[in-house]
């Protein structure tokens, strides 16, 4: 593990004089978040009920699970919930690591990632078979090389599970789901870097083709498509036969999206995120949330605009891996020195969009981390500042607003609840005290 040993750099004085404005701790109203459903596993069994390619199998077939790296709701029991299925019709599950490069692309490490996540023989009755090695299915219309992973090629059929979601970095019609994992999970270590070498048209060009490629050639049978609602429960699981992955996900997106919670200001001149993380977003930060996505040659969203972006620190389920820590503007000494550096940039030179592994300045402590945000975000001396604060970009039913953001809120209608303005609390060492 590589790590990073960071001078506590003095700050300027008219730095650490910048006086942190009072906050209002606000509630927002409920949203349409997704009614979770009542059993992962009755609902896998009934999805799985309608496949027509499974239910044809002769008795004994070999059907390879794929599980990606992501933590999911109910992950486990769908897995297990499908292992069992299979099992009861006479076949024989096994589970497939399908995340790219993540495991530190070895398959000792993709079959830890699965166990860390709940997912193995013992959890879900079926053996893991991981492994690097990939068939060659031919070439995309721009000489890209299609990768599968061999152990999954070999089977009798493939039983795809995985989450639906939108991408951590643009919008397309098709993002993160199924399609990717056949394309970038299933395709490994070279399938990562082959999808990812040609940056966003690698992305938006070459994926859906990769997975077009790889829906001719192997035999999938199946794919469990999961949905998550606001608050990281599963709020549904579709089955859907091979011929309908692309037309079936883009619906699901929609919904998926539908449920995302967002900061409702069109501007800020601060935003100070507490955690980021990989089990947050895969690039620790939702850009939705941020407004930033700093793609070379990919216009940011309109909106939000962000003039400074702190964050202060980096979740344990990262394991050292702050990518996109590059697109925020401060941070601190403590994340940067928790970070691992080989991880970090194993993921960015995987991913080509190595700015979002960049260092942004690194402060002594969350304090001035936040005090050096507001001293450098483009305001007129005395002009209120629009600053807000959160737990993270997943939890945005409570955060810290500034007043002039509070009354944007009462104008609107926008909360359901405020408490009076109060200094953000600091321990003795300068970190926030856990407001949230």
């Amino acid at each position: 593990m590589s790590k990073l040993i960071v001078p506590s750099v003095g700050i300027p004085s008219w730095v650490r004089e910048t006086d942190i404005p009072p906050l209002h701790m606000v509630r927002m109203p409920e949203k349409d978040e997704g009614q979770p459903v009542d059993s992962a596993a009755e609902a896998t069994v009934t999805a799985l009920g309608r496949s027509c390619r499974l239910a044809s199998l002769p008795e004994g077939a070999s059907v390879a699970v794929t599980v990606g790296s992501r933590g999911i709701a109910g992950l486990t029991e769908t897995v297990a919930a499908a292992v069992n299925w299979l099992k009861q019709r006479g076949f024989k599950p096994f589970i497939v690591p399908a995340m790219g490069s993540h495991g530190g692309a070895t398959a000792e490490g993709q079959a830890g990632v699965l166990e860390a996540l709940g997912v193995s023989q013992a959890t879900v009755g079926a053996p893991i078979r991981a492994t690097m090695e990939t068939v060659d299915y031919g070439v995309t219309s721009q000489g890209i090389r299609s990768h599968f992973d061999a152990a999954a090629a070999k089977a009798d059929a493939i039983l795809l599970i995985n989450r639906v979601k939108s991408h951590t970095s643009f919008e397309r019609p098709v993002e993160s789901g199924l399609i990717k994992m056949l394309a970038v999970g299933l395709g490994k270590a070279e399938g990562a870097r082959n999808v990812h070498r040609l940056g966003v048209r690698g992305l938006a060009e070459v994926l859906p083709e990769l997975a077009a490629i790889a829906l001719k050639n192997a035999p999938v049978a199946y794919g469990l498509a999961l949905v998550e609602n606001r608050n990281k429960q599963l709020a549904s699981i579709d089955g859907i036969e091979p011929e309908d992955f692309f037309m079936v996900e883009e619906r699901l997106l929609k919904q998926a999206k539908s449920h995302l919670a967002l900061l409702p200001f069109n501007q800020l001149d601060v935003l100070v995120v507490t955690w980021m993380g990989k089990n947050i977003s895969g690039i620790g930060m939702d850009y939705a949330v941020t407004g930033r996505t700093d793609i070379r040659g990919l216009a940011n969203p309109a909106t939000p605009f962000v003039t400074k972006l702190a964050v202060l620190r980096l979740t344990p389920e990262s394991h050292g891996n702050a990518m996109g820590l590059g697109l925020a503007d401060f941070t601190t000494k403590a994340l940067v020195e928790s970070l691992d550096l080989t991880t970090l940039y194993t993921n960015a030179m995987t991913s080509t969009f190595v700015e979002k592994g960049k260092l942004p300045l690194a402060l002594p402590t969350e304090r001035e981390a936040i005090q050096a945000a507001l001293a450098t975000c483009w305001r007129r001396e005395g002009e209120p500042v629009r600053m807000a604060v959160i737990r993270s970009t997943l939890a945005l039913d409570r955060f810290l607003v500034s007043e002039p953001l509070a009354q944007e809120l009462i104008e609107r209608g926008f909360i359901t609840e405020m408490e009076p303005a109060a200094p953000l609390p600091f321990t003795e060492k300068g970190d926030l005290a856990d407001v949230f």
